[in-house]
């Protein structure tokens, strides 16, 4: 086994650590609505459309939130990896 691969649940825990001190930090962070829309069935004349939409982009935004939590985690992990002394 090569130090790389005994690095990585080191590494992994680390970047859970990060995104859950990242998360902790966020005052309005919003989960996905899994339930899907509401009313899109009894709807009529295309109003189910827009609030499918509305949904739809919401559940967007709130996923692209994520991800840049995710990434900015990563970062600071490689940031943070770049600092520690090589064993080389």
């Amino acid at each position: 086994m090569t130090g790389i691969d005994s690095s990585q649940p080191l590494r992994r825990q680390r970047l859970h650590e990060l995104l859950l001190a990242l998360i902790a930090r966020e005052d309005d962070l919003e989960l996905m609505d899994g339930d899907g829309p509401a009313g899109l069935a009894g709807s009529a004349s295309g109003e189910g459309a827009v609030v499918a939409a509305r949904w739809l982009e919401r559940n967007q935004r709130v996923f692209q939130k994520y991800q840049a939590l995710v990434r900015t985690a990563v970062t600071l992990d490689a940031l943070l990896d770049g600092e520690e002394p090589s064993d080389s």
